[in-house]
């Protein structure tokens, strides 16, 4: 682990052939060409080295004596040799292949028949004409034995060890490595794995010394400077996050749609723009690196605030879609993707995330149409505060408007059409609020939990925080008698799910991977909670009461565990009023005879008084908004 830190720790220098022939120190932007700083694990920074290469292209190209006839492989080889003067045992074929009147070959630098990693050559003809050629074959200072000391075995317990994982079944091998000022190392070259962590490295150890000299990631390298998933404000503190796409639910990564790869805020999940889709933030560095940084004290609109407004809403969105789809929110459950993969749904139907949108503000909304046509999200500027904030660095917002495309969509089998009703819609906002406090709790005690309080007020959006409290949040299924703004009833709702999900974490415990993994921890609270908010969503029936609701989180429940929870969900819903005799918005406080504590066979409890609910202000239709 000593030489592993070492080793990526010191800049590399190396002789190229032809157009680089001495070593010279590298400038910083240079750098950028030949090395590479990764966070690997546990916040570990590498930094790896490929040597310089030199690159000419040729127009219509250009023919030479040894260019003249033979199969791909023995062109490439010539071209190697006539560019830079090597000799053909220096030389080793990697593949290649011909499409219409153009070839492409690929090399490597070899020494006693054993190939280079980080040496290599590719070479283009059109019409059996060069036009193009790249290489950085290099000349070594110094080169090692080609005979190992360490045996494979031990080479493998190496980088299992420094990498954290297990390696797979691809087969070894031995190559040299350009290190340090031109030397070469031979190295036993072998791949390592963790599916817990979604990791998948190549380590290249030392076969004299055991030092793990390089690592390749194979998982695509993406960073986003945003809000993490687990924070909803910006006062919570912004991070640099790396690689956080789920291989499982995004298998091409978030910026490929199927048929190209993007540089920019659009991909198979989501566009995130503003004004038109073609309005989109760039990559700030190649490799998918998105590094704007918000300046809060400014106005949202500036160009930098925007560019990383736009970053920071596709980000969440795409976490969102990967989160929920670990949950059973997939391809064949109607969710939102532009290519399904086979996988069953309707495909070209990726959420359109228009950021600081023009049509209104202090809101925002989302219209979910049924499976096949795209979802569309508008978040909005808010105006309480000098200078305005923007609703997209509020992540419970992003979070809140997403849940609507996963209940409109997994409710009544993906037509978009059974969570109309005030009684549904009002859910429908519940689930969201909810769905939003899942994401925010951080260990297995609970939280209070306000909405909104960073582009609204300090003490949130709604009437009330969500709480375990009857203190701080009085309510009871008896709240939704004669109240007919959604948001009002969905704050009962959500309230009824934050209990339930903090009696899951009293009993269950907190999993730390339930946004990645939730099958590293299975039975953890936050896991079963949202394995309960997802089924249950698919067996409920359209428009649902809450009646109706609450029977179907019991018998998702029996269908994945058995009915383990089912004690544990009555009496949750029981003391909000929600028990089993409730019906028309009249509270009742029963649970079935086998759920009956002793110390509960003594009478019924007393039933609370019943607050007020200050009603809200509707805006724009049930189901859709999020004021």
């Amino acid at each position: 682990m000593v030489a592993f830190n070492r080793f990526f720790s010191a800049v590399f220098l190396a002789v190229a052939y032809a157009s680089v022939s001495q070593a010279v120190p590298f400038e910083q932007d240079v750098k950028h060409a030949t090395h590479r700083v990764r966070e690997i694990g546990r916040g570990l920074k590498v930094e790896v080295f490929h040597p310089p290469t030199s690159y000419s292209t040729f127009g219509d190209g250009i023919s030479g004596p040894l260019l003249k006839g033979g199969d791909l492989k023995s062109q490439t080889i010539a071209a190697v040799r006539e560019r830079i003067g090597v000799d053909e045992a220096s030389i080793t074929f990697k593949s290649g292949y011909s499409q219409s009147s153009e070839s492409f070959g690929y090399v490597k630098q070899q020494h006693n028949d054993i190939p280079f990693a980080n040496a290599v050559a590719n070479v283009a003809f059109k019409d059996n004409k060069l036009v193009a050629f790249g290489s950085s074959f290099v000349k070594p200072k110094k080169i090692a034995s080609s005979t190992p000391i360490i045996s494979l075995d031990k080479a493998i317990s190496i980088a299992e060890n420094a990498l954290e994982g297990k390696r797979n079944e691809h087969p070894a091998g031995l190559e040299y490595y350009v290190t340090p000022g031109g030397s070469v190392v031979l190295t036993h070259v072998v791949q390592v794995q963790n599916e817990a962590t979604d990791a998948w490295f190549e380590a290249f150890v030392d076969a004299h010394s055991g030092d793990v000299v390089s690592v390749t990631d194979f998982v695509a390298d993406a960073s986003y400077h945003v809000l993490p998933i687990n924070k909803m404000v910006i006062p919570e503190g912004l991070e640099t996050i790396v690689d956080p796409q789920i291989t499982t639910a995004s298998p091409n990564g978030w910026h490929n749609d199927g048929s190209s790869e993007s540089d920019s805020t659009t991909g198979n999940n989501v566009v995130a723009y503003k004004g038109s889709q073609s309005s989109l933030t760039k990559e700030s560095s190649e490799g998918h690196v998105y590094t704007y940084v918000v300046d809060p004290d400014t106005e949202p609109n500036t160009t930098n605030n925007l560019d990383a407004a736009r970053t920071n809403a596709f980000y969440v969105s795409n976490m969102i879609h990967d989160i929920t789809y670990l949950y059973g929110f997939t391809e064949a459950a109607y969710n939102f993707q532009n290519t399904n993969f086979d996988k069953g749904g309707k495909a070209e139907d990726k959420v359109l995330m228009s950021v600081q949108d023009s049509s209104g503000t202090n809101n925002a909304n989302f219209a979910t149409p049924p499976d096949g046509q795209s979802g569309r999200c508008r978040m909005y500027l808010w105006t309480m505060t000098t200078p305005r904030r923007d609703g997209s660095f509020e992540n419970d917002i992003i979070a809140h408007e997403l849940t609507h495309g996963l209940t409109n969509r997994m409710t009544g089998g993906g037509t978009g059409r059974c969570l109309q009703t005030t009684e549904a819609g009002g859910m429908g906002e519940g689930w969201s609020d909810a769905f939003a406090d899942w994401l925010w709790q951080k260990n297995g005690t609970i939280q209070d939990y306000k909405l909104g309080w960073y582009v609204y007020k300090p003490e949130g959006i709604r009437a009330y925080p969500y709480s375990t409290d009857p203190a701080v949040n009085p309510l009871k299924y008896s709240n939704v008698k004669g109240n007919y703004a959604v948001h009002s009833i969905g704050t009962v709702w959500a309230n009824m799910l934050h209990n339930v999900h903090a009696a899951l974490l009293a009993d269950h415990g907190y999993s730390e991977t339930a946004f990645t993994n939730p099958d590293a921890q299975a039975d953890a609270g936050n896991v079963v909670f949202m394995r309960l908010f997802i089924d249950a969503l698919a067996i409920q029936p359209c428009n649902p009461t809450f009646v109706n609701a609450r029977d179907a989180w019991l018998q998702a429940d029996v269908n994945r565990y058995e009915g383990t929870h089912k004690c544990l969900i009555w009496k949750v819903f029981a003391s909000k009023g929600l028990g089993a005799n409730a019906d028309k918005f009249v509270d009742n406080f029963d649970v079935p005879t086998e759920c009956k504590d002793s110390a509960e066979e003594g009478g019924e409890p007393e039933e609370p008084e019943i607050p007020e609910v200050p009603e809200e202000e509707e805006t724009i239709s049930p189901g859709e908004g999020w004021l």
